[in-house]
This record gives C-alpha cells, structure tokens and sequence, in this order.
C-alpha cells in the first residue's frame, strides 16, 4: 500500500482508537491545566447525570405536569417603545453597510477590520446567545426586512394601490429547503472558506446574500419568503423558543413571558425540511469543535501529506494545491457529518415507533415532533464552544468601533483598548462547557418525555418509545464533553 494511503488509514484508525484517551492541547489559550479528577469521571458522571434525569421524569412527571404552560402577556405601546424599535432597526442596517464598507475599502488585515469580527463573533455568535436568553431579537431588527419595508413605503407612496414585488406564488413543495441549504453554505464558509477572514470577499458574500434575500422578497413577497429563505429568521427564530419572552400569535402585538423551553413545545409536526435544519444546527457545531481536536489535526496532515506527492491523485486527477486538498476533505466530511446526524436520528426516530407499540405513530410522525426536543442540546453546545470566542475575541469589537476600516481612526475613543486574552482561562471554559452541555441534555430529556406524553398518550409507550431518545442522548452528551475537552484541558497523570 502507498505510504500516503498508509498515513491516511492510519490516522482514521488513531482517530477512533484515541476518541477516550487521547489528552487535550490548547483552544485560543498558551497554556493547559490539569482536572482534579480524571476526565473520563467527568465524561462518565454527565452521561449518568443525563441517565438519572430520566429516571426521575419517568417516574414522577404526569401529563398535567408536562403539559402545563403559563404565560404573562404585556402590551407596551407609547413613543418611546418605537423609538427603540426604530433605533435598532437603523442601528442593524447602518453596522450592515458599515461591514460591506469596510470590507471593500478597509485594512483587509483581519484583525484591524470589523467585518471579520462583526459577522463571526457579534452577529453570528452573539445573536444566538441574545435568541437564547432574551428572544427573537432578529425579526425585528432585520436590516435586510427593514430596507426592503422602507422600500415598500417609498413605492406606496408613488403608488398607492401598487404592491412591490411581482407576487408569486411560493412552491409549498420547497418549503425550507432554500433555508437549509443556504445554511449549510453558511456554514461551509465558517468552517472550510478560506476567505472567511478575508474582508474583501465577506463583503462579497454579504452582497449576495442581500441580492438573494431581496431578490426572494420581491418575487414571493416579503412575510412569504421571510418564513421559508431567509435562513437566519428561521435559525434565530428557532433559537428563541426556548427564551422566556416571545411575541404573542394570532396577529396581536405584545409580548408574553413564560417558562424557558416551553416554546419547544410543538403540538403540530415540522416540515421534513424545518427537520434537516435542526439536525444541520446540531451537526455543524459539532464538527466545528472536531475541527479544533488534536485527533482532526493528524488527518489534515495526512492529506497535506497526499497532496505533497507528485503522483498523488490530488494533483494528477484534480490539480488542487496542498490548501485545496485540505478544503475538499473538510468540505466532504462538513457534508458527511450532516448525513450522519440525520441518519442517526433516522434510526432513533425508527426504534422510538417500533418500540412504543403505538401502530399509528409512524417513524416520520416521530421524527417531527420530536427534533424541536434537540435544540436545547444546540443551543447548549453552542455556549459551551462559543464562550470563549465570544468574550475573548468579541473585545475585538471595542477598538474596531472607533476605527473599523483600520485607518488609524479613533471616533469614539475606544481605538486604544488593549484586548485582555486572559479574561476567559480555561478553568472558566470548562466549568462552562460542563454545566452547559449537562444542563441542556437534561432538559431535552425533559421536552422529549413531555412530547412523548403528548404524541403516545399512555405512560407505559411514553416510557419504552423514550429509551431510544434517552441512549442517543447520554452518549451525545459523553462525546460532547471529550469533543470539548480536547483543546482546553488535560487529564491529571497518576
């Protein structure tokens, strides 16, 4: 066998012999820091803990329990209430021009210009922590949605009767499947692009994505294409049902609090697509914290390794340079990781119906209504791997404001902030990801014995059709963990 095979194959095998013992090197840090307590404790004791808390919903929860929703509806109204509306609105179009900006005229250095920093850290990241916490933030300040209803009110005013757009009819077979597969582009280029730290070809990116979105708008209308392409009204949209605030339905303005997660809740299945979306959120985090494993490191130099070789099939069959090489694999296992997510839950959503002995209840039926019982383990997994990213490297944001095209500018005095790298140790980081990653397996556990209560009726197919679900559970919550520690801790030896 050629040697570059031999490299390749060998580093797959090291990547699944080593899954539970290899130690971890640094993420974002210079430095590692030993547990008290051996990581495979850890590991271990957050599986049991996710295990556990089964055990006591099976035990003790009751449909009047599970099902009980309480809510507090506010109506606020006045002057002061549209004016925050409006300010923010103006605020998120204004950082939207002013990220195209300075990614076509600014320092193309990363680090010296707030495109970068604004689309990774503050809008991607930061928004996701905001939907988790407050709500959904981005359906009203949307600066795409906002310029396109300017727009709208401009061309009323010329015509009044007039409608803008052509008003056509949106495929119900396409649903979101625009959504999701422009999500998964998005996420290719955070993880695989190599212009992803490139300000000029951000701008480009976010030009076309505003070409796409107001292009769908003006054919489908803007609400229509707003619920089924724009990817992310969808994804912070789903994100903020399990925040305590949430806009009132059935077309009243207001706002209701209610407990946290209960918007998981979903009496009515999900489109097959809004499935594949939630299981995308899911899959991509993971593999973005894969990315950072000593163990994905070893396959990246194999290929390095292939491509070096003059004969390699790199070069003679694709001509790819030894970069590309390492983009191909990464791109196809983005991909693969995606496919092996769904067809996992595919095979858990299977073993649910056939254990449940509910005939009625098929492996389609199970699989839309349970996915909404994974988004608190995404969101989790998103905290748990973002944390340090978002309050380390968001401090980037405090000098770039005052000079975000990187011209030696200081508009608001902020330009000489020096970032502090040491603000988030790794301590912190890996108290957070525990905590983090427990706590949202616990309670998708939770939602999925209450929607199992809701979709099976009886106790005993509720507690059999959830065994499935539950080992699915506890074994992501153990990979999630040893994912996580590989770049910030390291096993105390003896």
């Amino acid at each position: 066998m050629p040697r570059r095979w031999r490299n390749l194959l060998g580093a797959l095998a090291h990547l699944l012999a080593a899954a539970c013992t290899s130690p971890a090197s640094a993420h974002g840090f210079g430095q590692r820091y030993d547990l008290p307590i051996p990581l495979s404790f850890y590991v271990w004791g957050a599986g049991a803990t996710v295990a556990l808390s089964f055990v006591g919903f099976a035990l003790f929860l009751r449909p009047e329990h599970g099902l009980l929703r309480t809510e507090t509806k506010f109506h606020p109204k006045g002057r002061l209430v549209n004016a925050v509306v409006l300010s923010a609105r103006a605020l998120a179009v204004g950082m939207l021009a002013l990220v195209i900006v300075a990614g076509f005229f600014g320092n193309q250095d990363p680090i010296r210009n707030i495109a970068p920093v604004m689309i990774w850290i503050i809008f991607w990241v930061g928004l996701t922590v905001v939907s988790l916490l407050i709500g959904d933030l981005w359906v009203v300040i949307n600066p795409w949605k906002t310029i396109f209803m300017v727009s709208e009110s401009f061309y009323r005013c010329v015509r009044p009767d007039a409608v803008l757009g052509l008003g056509r009819r949106y495929p119900e077979w396409l649903s979101v499947w625009l959504a999701f597969l422009l999500f998964v582009l998005f996420a290719w280029m955070e993880l695989v692009w190599s212009g992803k730290s490139v300000p000029a070809q951000l701008a480009a990116a976010l030009l076309v994505y505003s070409g796409i979105t107001w292009l769908g708008m003006f054919v489908f209308g803007r609400e229509t294409w707003l619920k089924h392409g724009e990817v992310f009204t969808l994804v912070f949209g789903t994100f903020a049902r399990f925040a305590p605030f949430a806009r009132i339905r059935d077309g009243q303005t207001g706002i209701c609090v209610r407990p946290p997660a209960v918007g998981l809740l979903e009496d009515r299945p999900l489109a097959v697509s809004m499935v594949a979306l939630v299981i995308a959120l899911l899959a991509t985090v993971t593999f973005d914290g894969f990315l950072e494993t000593p163990l994905w490191a070893q396959v990246d130099r194999a290929v390095l390794d292939m491509a070096s070789e003059a004969d390699s099939p790199f070069w003679v069959v694709l001509n790819l340079r030894e970069d590309q090489a390492v983009q191909l694999v990464r791109t196809f296992a983005l991909l693969g990781c995606i496919l092996l997510f769904m067809a996992a839950y595919a095979v858990v959503c299977w073993c649910t119906a056939a254990v449940s002995g509910v005939h009625e209840t098929s492996t389609a039926i199970v699989g839309r209504r349970f996915v909404l019982t994974l988004v608190p383990i995404s969101l989790a997994y998103h905290v748990a791997h973002y944390f340090s990213y978002l309050f380390g490297g968001g401090q980037y944001a405090i000098p770039l404001l005052s000079d975000p095209l990187g011209h030696g500018w200081n508009l608001f005095g902020t330009a000489g902030y020096q970032v502090d790298i040491g603000l988030i140790t790794p301590r912190l980081q890996w108290t957070v990801a525990v905590l983090a990653v427990v706590l949202g397996h616990v309670i998708a556990v939770y939602l999925s014995h209450v929607t199992a209560l809701r979709v099976f009726r009886s106790r005993r197919a509720t507690l059999f059709s959830q065994i499935p679900m539950v080992l699915l559970m506890v074994g992501y919550t153990m990979l999630s963990l040893w994912i996580l520690s590989q770049p910030i801790v390291e096993t105390a030896s003896g």
